[in-house]
């Protein structure tokens, strides 16, 4: 199978070097759960086969039924708080002891709580929420929203964006390995290049980003009836990370052609970059904000779109309508990720964590010649590894074998864009974990 074609998102399931580890599993009840995993769910690219089998997970890391532990730098950003926290299971547990479900028709006050204070900490007249169980159901929701605000239909996004895997998420997202053998995708989608530094189409200096964003108003006025400029704040898979400048002149362009600004912030919120929101790293302010993922505090599935006052005009019609749309448990979970961020003051911490390691990692990249570009913030990092970097040869081959040779040795990250290592451990993780990650990266590399 050609898998050149499968490594935007994550690391490809189905190459060599995958067969190669699954090889090695020896564990005989190991071995069974996943050849009944694969017999009795369909497969998909990414996701299954699997790699392994979890038993349990704690903190910063997880533990596989064969009893290995593994540093866990992936964790599909869910786990801000690390795995399996004390409070948010506390606050859960008392909430479900009262009151587990709230059907459509009824609100509750953990809902409402949450809904207060999402408003509390955004800028503006970003007031109004609406829940869901999962991310893409936001970006959905966000994409109807827009069309009744503005009364324009076309959406701009980026190539090799992000949104969600439902299909008005994959148009408006920018890879294909969500979009092959499915057709026509939602009419009226663009995509446009993103703001990279590393191997730019319009440049790749800090100064070119403002080519980017002068080609998102070229592309507005050539295409009329544009609404929205769908978009991730900071780009998480491969951490690509756009200029203060990028973003204000984005946010001037959209104002001025009456084009909203919808930020995807699901994978990236609650304190990854150092910010409670990505976006307030840039000083700048969205018309619609949508948040997921570590939202539900690691354990429940919940996600939320919020947008500002003026924009409460659909009444007449349902844009979510979903059957846990107002659940107590997720509101709950919410409630206690936030809480749990304040109180502990992660995201000081999550600054100070961030700056040690930009200088670790830079020490890789000065010893390591593979390693072409260290980018990151707070704890959201990435390793572009190129074969030479004068050229900048991607390394996918050498970027795969690491990540096996890390898991190896206990620490567990996925590759994006085929050579990218990306990093992004619990909010929680301690100096010491981080520490551990790094000689252990230390070793792949010199292997």
């Amino acid at each position: 199978m050609d898998t050149s074609k499968l490594v935007t998102e994550g690391d490809v399931n189905v190459s060599e070097e995958r067969r190669k580890w699954n090889q090695e599993i020896t564990d005989p009840q190991t071995l069974q759960i996943l050849e009944d995993d694969s017999r009795y769910f369909l497969h998909q690219a990414m996701s299954s086969p699997c790699l392994d089998v979890l038993d349990r997970c704690d903190g910063s890391g997880m533990t596989t039924l064969s009893g290995k532990h593994l540093l866990d730098f992936h964790g599909n950003n869910v786990h801000q708080l690390g795995y399996g926290n004390d409070y948010v299971i506390n606050q859960l547990t008392e909430q479900m002891n009262r009151l587990s479900f709230s059907p459509r028709r009824y609100t509750n006050q953990p809902a409402v709580n949450l809904a207060k204070k999402l408003a509390s900490l955004l800028p503006g007249d970003l007031n109004r929420s609406l829940f869901a169980p999962g991310g893409t159901s936001a970006i959905g929701m966000a994409i109807k929203l827009a069309r009744v605000v503005t009364g324009k239909h076309k959406i701009v996004s980026l190539w090799d964006s992000f949104h969600g895997a439902s299909l008005d998420a994959i148009s408006a997202g920018g890879e294909e390995i969500f979009k092959r053998h499915l057709g026509p995708m939602m009419p009226g989608t663009i995509c446009i290049p993103p703001p990279t530094t590393y191997f730019g189409v319009f440049g790749d200096t800090e100064d070119d980003q403002l080519n980017y964003a002068e080609y998102l108003e070229y592309v507005i006025e050539k295409e009329g009836d544009v609404g929205a400029f769908l978009v991730e704040t900071v780009r998480n898979t491969d951490v690509q990370i756009p200029t203060q400048a990028y973003w204000k002149r984005v946010r001037e362009i959209c104002t001025k052609h009456n084009v909203l600004l919808i930020l995807d912030e699901i994978p990236i919120a609650f304190g990854r970059t150092g910010k409670m929101f990505a976006f307030e790293n840039f000083g700048i302010e969205p018309d619609i904000l949508c948040l997921g993922k570590g939202l539900g505090g690691g354990i429940i599935p919940f996600a939320a779109m919020i947008a500002r006052d003026s924009y409460n005009v659909a009444g007449d019609i349902s844009l979510g309508h979903y059957t846990h749309e107002k659940s107590p448990l997720g509101s709950t979970a919410a409630l206690a990720t936030i809480n749990y961020i304040e109180r502990e003051s992660l995201l000081q911490k999550v600054v100070e964590d961030g700056v040690w390691m930009k200088n670790e990692l830079n020490k890789l990249k000065e010893q390591f010649p593979i390693i072409g570009d260290v980018r990151g913030i707070g704890l959201l990092w990435g390793l572009e590894l190129v074969k030479n970097r004068e050229t900048k040869e991607k390394a996918n081959a050498e970027a795969e074998q690491i990540m096996y040779q890390c898991m190896k040795r206990g620490l567990s990250f996925k590759v994006s864009q085929g050579n990218v290592i990306q990093l992004s451990p619990a909010l929680t993780i301690s100096r010491e974990d981080l520490l551990a990650a790094i000689s252990i990266l230390s070793s792949a590399f010199q292997k």
